[in-house]
């Protein structure tokens, strides 16, 4: 059975094409195929889409449609085949009594046919293209890759292919170097497209405005984003201790929590404020800008001293509005009594958040809370969870526990106990593995005395 065109519609790989003088070249990307096409009226071009006949004849050619418009207005249906010999007689048969006439039709297959990875495996030599980066992650309009060195030589053709196959995409650029300053950011340089590093994604529900230079924000978290916020009552409240430009605490104010957002970066604070005041959570979050220690030696204090807004009463719809007025009812009662304790600890620094967990030793003892009697708000079965993300060279799940067990337990000073829980959260590296430890913070390291 004759294959149609769809066997020569593919382009080399590993051939080098599409490069003049260290430019992209899109002319040696255009290809013709002649295919035989049934020119009908145009209330016949149906019929022979809809025919169990036709069914394996018809063009099969993906983001190529099937009916072209002829010159006189008529009806091209357009069939994978380009010699009329390879039609079985009963296509030939039906299309006679549907007087169809089959003539050549050219189908153009030119730059913009192909995708990024089809032209980027085309245009690296055969040695590097295997490996070739096929993959990108997105930021509002931004695209950003983390290129091999390999592949720097091609790195600005890359990202104009990028920029051209990607209908949102403003800006492509390189990561030049891993995180390694306190702020979580990295060096970057521009491959294509607009200088233009101010974006706005958005997640779960928020909008989130950042200058991708200056902040950490990582896509692939999303999910991990939702997990943590689910553990979140609306009554609760939540300390984010690297709360970035506030994925968590966001929209865990969304959802009617009351947040403690703090970020030592000035300008994942500048953002935090923002996007605080954007997504219409002002009343709710309060941001600040100081060393995670500190931040958390003094959470417990601020929410007692100066309580935390209550949750907000649900908003009555307009015919519940309009039933009340009806009936004589009374409005809805006012909303609850405000909160003085912290529910959650949320801990996003990977790569160091556990070297901060010394810092909730004896943070609720006298040394630290003062004349303040919290004894009440945190009793031995109420105390704050805490959700505490960390890096592991251990690949096997148990080992893995192992490992981030002894860690946490060394800092905070206190077995963890059963209650704690190990959560895969993505692989970053060959031997690296993120995960997130959640524990209840242990009654008698709170409340140890120095």
């Amino acid at each position: 059975m004759p294959q149609g065109i769809s066997q020569h519609l593919f382009l080399p790989k590993g051939r080098g094409i599409g490069l003049k003088d260290g430019k992209l070249d899109k002319e040696p990307f255009r290809k013709v195929l002649p295919v035989l096409a049934a020119k009908v009226a145009p209330e016949k071009a149906g019929v022979l889409l809809k025919s169990s006949v036709m069914k394996r004849s018809l063009l099969d050619v993906p983001r190529v449609k099937s009916v072209a418009r002829g010159p006189n207005d008529e009806r091209l249906v357009l069939l994978k085949y380009s010699d009329q010999a390879d039609l079985t007689p009963e296509v030939q048969d039906f299309l006679q009594t549907q007087s169809a006439e089959l003539v050549s039709h050219d189908i153009v297959f030119d730059y913009d046919y192909w995708t990024a990875d089809e032209i980027i495996h085309a245009i690296l030599p055969e040695e590097i293209e295997s490996g070739a980066p096929s993959g990108f992650a997105t930021v509002g309009h931004l695209a950003h890759l983390n290129l091999r060195p390999e592949y720097l030589p091609y790195k600005y053709v890359i990202g104009q292919v990028i920029l051209d196959k990607s209908p949102t995409c403003r800006t492509v650029i390189n990561k030049l170097d891993n995180i390694a300053n306190q702020f979580r950011v990295f060096r970057m340089e521009l491959l294509a497209g607009e200088p233009d590093y101010v974006v706005t994604q958005s997640e779960n529900g928020c909008q989130f405005t950042f200058d991708f230079r200056e902040v950490y924000w990582n896509s692939r978290l999303h999910t991990e984003h939702e997990r943590i916020i689910a553990n979140f009552k609306t009554e609760d409240v939540v300390a984010d201790v690297f709360a970035g430009v506030g994925p968590f605490a966001i929209p865990a104010a969304k959802k009617g929590c009351a947040v403690l957002a703090n970020d030592l970066n000035p300008s994942s604070y500048k953002y935090l404020t923002q996007n605080i005041a954007e997504n219409k959570v002002d009343s709710l979050v309060r941001p600040s800008c100081e060393d995670g220690r500190a931040f958390i030696r003094s959470a417990f204090n601020r929410a007692y001293d100066d309580s935390l807004p209550p949750v907000p009463p649900r908003k009555p719809s307009k015919a519940e509005v309009k039933e009340r007025r009806a009936e004589g009812q009374a409005p809805p009662p006012p909303p609850g009594p405000t909160r003085q304790r912290v529910d959650h600890f949320v801990m996003n620094l990977p790569d160091t958040a556990i070297l901060f967990l010394d810092a909730f030793r004896g943070v609720l003892s006298p040394a630290n809370a003062g004349e303040r009697d919290l004894s009440g708000l945190y009793a031995e079965g109420s105390m704050p969870m805490i959700h505490c993300h960390c890096f592991t060279r251990e690949l096997e799940p148990e080992k893995a526990e192992v490992d981030i067990r002894q860690r946490v337990e060394e800092k905070i000073g206190q077995g963890l106990g059963e209650e704690a829980t190990f959560h895969w959260v993505r692989s970053v590296a060959p031997q690296k593995e993120m995960y997130c430890v959640s524990f209840r913070l242990p009654h008698a390291a709170a409340f140890a005395s120095p």
